[in-house]
């Protein structure tokens, strides 16, 4: 796979009373900073909404992950509360107006992805490869950060870039040096890492550890 391999920092694993700081701390060794949005509907936890998006000060683009409960409503909001807001994703489960959705995040000039929980196969996403800009492969059960990679999801990575050879496959859950390296050999070149690289007490390099394995598995070293 010839695709640039980008790592995205989960705030889900910050620290809300110094989220700037946080995020600081990481922005230069980044690609992407990722926002993971619950709602305490669609997953069983609520986190932040667009109000916390709209105070994060970064240079990099930021990476929104809607789980939330018919997010074509909402997407106006998120795509308008940051100008670093590059990537929107929404749950195919979560919605039943998917093509809607899509369209109107691009609307707004920005990615627009799919993202799919573990139980549903990767051929619900196929009809919509050639209307979006990245797919999100939840590899946790979505809702809590922390949780061990799920490996029987590298199949369906496997899938979908068997399928969408140019698309990127954002994968999230469990990644660290490890999992990434699984990762990406299946297909992916997004990493979403939260509580490995927060929770590290050098997050510097716990971030090029990830980097480190997931170019080498992608031959880019």
């Amino acid at each position: 796979m010839s695709k640039k391999i980008l790592i995205a920092p989960s705030i889900l694993s910050a620290d809300f009373g110094k989220l700037n700081l946080d995020i600081a701390s990481v922005e230069p060794y980044a690609d992407l900073i990722h926002c993971d949005v619950m709602d305490g509907c669609f997953v069983p936890n609520i986190t932040f909404g667009n109000e916390v998006i709209k105070d994060i000060k970064c240079k990099k683009p930021l990476d929104v992950h809607l789980m939330i409960a018919e997010p074509e409503k909402h997407v106006e909001a998120f795509a308008k509360c940051n100008e670093k807001v590059e990537m929107i994703s929404f749950h195919l489960e979560a919605t039943k107006q998917a093509e809607l959705t899509i369209n109107r995040i691009k609307a707004f000039g920005l990615k627009a992805g799919i993202a799919l929980k573990p139980k549903t196969r990767a051929e619900k996403i196929f009809p919509f490869l050639p209307s979006i800009d990245f797919v999100l492969v939840m590899t946790v059960e979505p809702g809590f950060g922390g949780q061990k990679f799920m490996q029987e999801m590298l199949p369906k990575i496997r899938a979908i870039r068997q399928k969408a050879p140019e698309l990127d496959i954002e994968v999230d859950g469990g990644i660290n040096a490890e999992t990434a390296k699984l990762a990406v050999q299946a297909g992916a070149n997004i990493l979403v890492a939260g509580s490995y690289i927060f929770g590290a007490k050098d997050r510097e390099k716990a971030l090029a550890s990830i980097k480190q394995s997931a170019c080498i598995s992608s031959g880019k070293i």
